[in-house]
């Protein structure tokens, strides 16, 4: 039989919840003011940044970031406009394309990862003891390993 949560447990479900998106709107609206580039765009150059030839297919990005495809296509239209990427045809396959980070985009997300960096250690790290530290790693780790077991099991 199916059991309820408690109301402590709901509780803890509502604050887990509501803290995570006050931490995020925190970090996107310091993002947005010290870089002008959204929480998205910094997704998108963080991962281009990370790989090899800071190209990659815009199927593997959207894989990576955990976008669907059609929310990447429009983001990266618009960070095209921008200059801060470009597609381009596949090196490997003539069938796709590649979203290849500029210049631009490069220096844009060097200009931003610092003061985006020490927004994360003041609003996040600052506030937790080294042990509430490691128990948040633990609790993480717990629900991904959780959440990927649950989304193979809906998979296959």
């Amino acid at each position: 039989m199916r059991k309820s949560p408690t109301a402590e447990e709901l509780r803890i479900w509502r604050d887990f919840v509501e803290t995570g998106d006050r931490l995020r709107a925190l970090l996107a609206t310091r993002l947005q003011a010290e870089s002008e580039l959204s929480p998205g765009d910094y997704a998108v150059l963080l991962a281009l940044s990370e790989a090899s030839g800071t190209r990659i297919r815009s199927s593997e990005l959207a894989a990576v970031i955990d976008w669907e495809r059609s929310r990447l296509s429009h983001h990266l239209g618009r960070m095209e406009s921008r200059g801060l990427v470009t597609r381009e045809k596949c090196l490997t396959d003539n069938r796709g394309a590649e979203i290849v980070l500029t210049e631009e985009g490069a220096r844009l997300f060097r200009r931003a990862s610092a003061p985006h960096l020490h927004a994360v250690q003041h609003l996040f790290i600052d506030a937790l003891t080294p042990e509430l530290l490691g128990s948040v790693d633990d609790v993480t780790r717990a629900l991904k390993a959780h959440l990927s077991a649950e989304a193979e099991s809906l998979q296959g």
